[in-house]
């Protein structure tokens, strides 16, 4: 890996630096708000654990069934717009979830947050893209992971303060602090310009993208990267539970081994997006990703058996690392794949399918890892490696079952490269409303 100069932590074009500025902005409301929701939900909204846990899980589900019909609505009103809309939605829901007591309002406000935030993620890709060249996508979106791991953080921080008040209103006032960064983050939107045309997009109705949407290949692609996401639930709920329930680590290390991933991901995330640069590099990337969460898994089942709490920690903390490798090459393979193999007419539609891999592992993820993995101890995690393993050796058969994608040409028979007339794609671009 060569030295990575101090400017490639910098989008090289206006856009992506006002992009990045937005992400960070998002991310610390982010990060402010997961600190304290847990407290919030309790203390504020005055919910049982078991209603909290009701109330995310409709919630989640409602975010997946939205999610393609908001891409397919970004198609007609452009990827920037839609974004904005987005945010300020989120904004105006997070005011309402200060004023909600109990589980039926909970759930109602967290579900129309959830529609938002699942459709956002996609919409932020769509908006990234335009706004950087094709040559420094992959690079810009690095750059962002970066900045959000950041934001985060910093959200976090800020967040315990309010939390170490035990006050109702210094919880409430996280939550406002949430809708304030939204407001801010939509408001340096409306700033944002691309930096080309971009291709015509289909207008056609939510129902009838989904309805209409046969691409098989591009589903297996979502699928593989949805199993691959699993890194997200492995880390926020596999690794404490597993260091708690099975090993002898102490509970204090815990948060070294959180931080460290955090740390990792902000100093290399750049780094490592260079893996994916040139002829087969996403598949590269995301097939390396799929390698490192194998070994992570195998590391994971190793560490419940020595008795010394200092080998223990330590095996588990290498798995942390490898974990951390497995997510940033997952995350930049599978950001360039879903980009590479998305027709330009419909890359709203497209990249809303891809982000349901993310989206349903947030929900099964979760069962998943406590009730089969760790249950199973750690002939669980073996088995969970080698489904990671199993998903690193098929990058690259679903990958080059992809057809190259056109500006026009149907979901499930896009034709080849190179049957599209020379200047036809660029006959087919005008601006979209992501460039307004």
């Amino acid at each position: 890996m060569r030295r990575i100069s101090p400017r490639e932590y910098l989008p090289s074009t206006p856009a992506g630096r006002t992009f990045a500025v937005t992400s960070l902005i998002n991310a610390v409301g982010t990060g402010l708000y997961l600190a304290g929701s847990a407290v919030f939900f309790v203390r504020s909204v005055g919910l049982t654990t078991a209603e909290v846990g009701f109330g995310l899980a409709i919630s989640g589900i409602v975010g997946f069934l939205t999610t393609v019909p908001i891409g397919a609505l970004a198609e007609r009103f452009g990827a920037r717009h839609t974004l904005i809309v987005l945010q300020l939605w989120r904004a105006g829901w997070f005011v309402a979830l200060t004023f909600v007591h109990g589980v039926v309002g909970f759930t109602l406000v967290s579900s129309c947050l959830a529609a938002a935030e699942a459709a956002t993620q996609p919409m932020t890709q769509a908006v990234a893209s335009a706004a950087t060249e094709a040559t420094d996508r992959t690079r810009t979106m690095a750059i962002i992971r970066t900045v959000r791991n950041m934001g985060f953080s910093l959200g976090a921080l800020l967040a315990a303060p309010l939390l170490a008040s035990h006050s109702v209103w210094a919880y409430r006032g996280i939550v406002l602090g949430t809708a304030a960064a939204f407001v801010v983050s939509a408001l340096l939107l409306t700033r944002l310009r691309a930096v080309a045309t971009a291709a015509v997009q289909r207008r056609t109705g939510p129902f009838t993208a989904i309805k209409g949407f046969r691409d098989w290949r591009y589903l297996l692609l979502t699928g593989l990267n949805g199993v691959l996401n699993l890194h997200t639930t492995i880390l926020s709920v596999g690794i404490p539970l597993w260091a708690l329930t099975a090993t002898h680590v102490p509970t204090g290390v815990l948060p070294i081994v959180v931080l460290t991933n955090t740390v990792l991901s902000v100093a290399l995330q750049v780094p490592v997006s260079k893996s994916a640069e040139g002829p087969g590099g996403s598949v590269r990337a995301l097939r390396l990703g799929g390698l490192a969460l194998t070994a992570c898994c195998l590391a994971m089942a190793l560490a419940a058996g020595p008795a010394s709490a200092v080998i223990a920690a330590a095996v588990l903390f290498g798995a942390c690392v490898l974990l951390t490798f497995g997510e940033m090459w997952q995350a930049v393979g599978g950001w360039d794949l879903s980009y590479e193999f998305a027709p330009e007419d419909r890359k709203s539609t497209y990249l809303s399918v891809f982000s349901l891999g993310g989206t349903g592992q947030r929900i099964v993820g979760p069962a998943l890892v406590t009730s089969v993995v760790i249950a199973a101890g750690p002939a669980g995690w073996i088995c969970l490696a080698a489904v990671f393993a199993v998903a690193a050796v098929l990058v690259t058969p679903v990958t080059r079952l992809q057809r190259p994608v056109a500006a026009t040409g149907s979901d499930g028979d896009r034709p080849p490269a190179d049957a599209v007339p020379p200047g036809a794609q660029a006959a087919a671009t005008s601006a979209e409303g992501v460039t307004s």
